[in-house]
């Protein structure tokens, strides 16, 4: 596997050279969002982050910048850290970015990744109107069983898989020694997840 495309890291005629050969981009589309209380805030951000680089250096294709917010669920109450935006600022946020690398640098496809449920998120990401096409992808509506031996997850549980994965000392369970964790079952979830999206956001 080759290193990431990640465009902050690229010069002005590397990224021009660059879409302008596969015409695609991926945006990895986090939150800042409570996802259970031994879980950091960032974890949606954290994951997609680490899947976009992967899915970038396996098909190369350039990832752009995380955004770090998403839209907050219905009925959720504010909570100490925990940053969102409306449905509509998320919507225009998008739309304007990708209408300029449409624009300027010839990208006529776009994935969208996201991991967080809510109908407002969604509804932001998946009703974006742009010259090309945008597919909107949520990790999280995978078929799981190959890797649970069932289709669905328990709130929360996917996540704190693919976090003990990841990034171990981020999980406050393991921290404070209450859990050792699973990291197996996530490293498992997330090549799996790894392994579907290439399909999912760019059909042949």
């Amino acid at each position: 596997m080759t290193r990431p495309l990640r465009l902050e890291e690229m010069t002005p005629a590397t990224a021009r050279a660059m879409l302008a050969d596969s015409r695609k981009l991926i945006i990895p589309a986090g939150t800042l969002e409570i996802r259970g209380p031994h879980l950091p805030l960032g974890t949606d951000t954290i994951i997609l982050d680490h899947l976009a680089d992967d899915l970038s250096a396996a098909i190369g294709v350039v990832r752009s910048p995380c955004i770090p917010f998403g839209v907050k669920g219905r009925g959720r109450t504010g909570e100490a850290g925990v940053a969102t935006v409306s449905r509509k600022a998320l919507h225009r946020v998008m739309n304007e970015l990708i209408a300029d690398w449409e624009e300027v640098a010839g990208v006529t496809e776009t994935a969208v990744l996201t991991a967080h449920a809510a109908e407002a998120h969604q509804e932001a990401l998946s009703t974006i109107r742009t010259a090309g096409s945008v597919r909107l992808v949520d990790i999280f509506s995978l078929d799981f069983t190959p890797v649970l031996g069932r289709a669905t997850a328990r709130t929360g549980e996917l996540e704190t898989y693919l976090i003990q994965h990841l990034r171990p000392e981020l999980v406050e369970e393991i921290r404070s020694g209450r859990a050792q964790g699973d990291a197996q079952v996530g490293g498992e979830l997330y090549t799996f997840i790894l392994t579907q999206l290439p399909p999912l956001c760019f059909p042949a």
